[in-house]
């Protein structure tokens, strides 16, 4: 499922300790220590025959018609049925094929598969299935899902590197993100392939090795984390989510 906030996987902290700093190195992603089951997805139909389809509490509207409809987030959606319960959902970011979405319903209607493919900016094939189960709503696509399993082929490497002064810099290789920043309560920006305009984030300290941090688009505060790593400096886990939907996801990564 293509979701913002999964490219924005973002984690900066005090260069007065960023040397020794646990955090510090190369992490990745383990969905199996994930927990994701706070995350909904609403599918609404509405008249004229528009779809809106909302998550972290943003809304877009599309149609099955194969046209390009933008998202809140700066992507763009293109949507057609493939049968009555297959749907196939193309994105494009900054005007690229990014990936690829198929949607299928169970017979029973209960569960909803998403199935991304594609290639990643570093040429890595994309492979993610997210599962959601039916909260409410129906027939078809219409109504309330809640994630239940996210598994990944290829999951997200990242890296954390310490500069001068109150520098850091967060990498995410598959998809040549770099961010640059400083522990100074100031908006900061990231460059990479799948960047669009109007997104910064800030970032403070949480006690001694703990870092809070607030991402923007175009001003407004979407998403807020907590990023810590393991006493035994093994795991990193984030924490948080949307600010308007207040759900609560856990991401764990592995130290590399």
């Amino acid at each position: 499922m293509h979701l913002k906030n999964a490219a924005l996987t973002l984690i900066l902290a005090s260069s007065a300790m960023a040397a020794d700093a646990p955090y510090v190195g190369k992490w990745k992603l383990n969905a199996d220590k994930s927990d994701y089951a706070s995350t909904t997805l609403t599918y609404t139909q509405l008249p004229g025959g528009e779809m809106q389809c909302t998550v972290d509490a943003q809304s877009y509207k599309f149609k099955m018609d194969g046209k390009d409809y933008p998202d809140p987030f700066g992507d763009i959606a293109a949507w057609k049925a493939i049968d009555a319960n297959t749907w196939e959902t193309t994105w494009k970011t900054n005007g690229k094929v990014i990936s690829t979405d198929t949607v299928k319903l169970s017979s029973d209607g209960k569960t909803l598969t998403v199935e991304s493919t594609g290639t990643k900016p570093n040429g890595d094939k994309m492979d993610d299935t997210t599962v959601f189960r039916r909260l409410s709503g129906g027939p078809g696509l219409a109504g309330q899902w809640k994630t239940e399993k996210v598994s990944s082929a290829t999951p997200s490497l990242i890296e954390f590197v310490p500069g001068a002064g109150d520098a850091l810099t967060f990498k995410m290789s598959d998809m040549e993100l770099t961010c640059d920043g400083k522990f100074d309560g100031k908006e900061h920006s990231c460059t990479g392939p799948t960047m669009t305009p109007g997104w910064t984030f800030t970032y403070a300290r949480n006690g001694a090795s703990g870092v809070d941090l607030a991402i923007m688009k175009d001003g407004k505060p979407l998403y807020k984390y907590t990023y810590r790593a393991s006493a035994d400096g093994k795991t990193l886990t984030q924490t948080g989510g949307s600010i308007e939907s207040r759900e609560i996801v856990k991401m764990v990564y592995d130290r590399q």
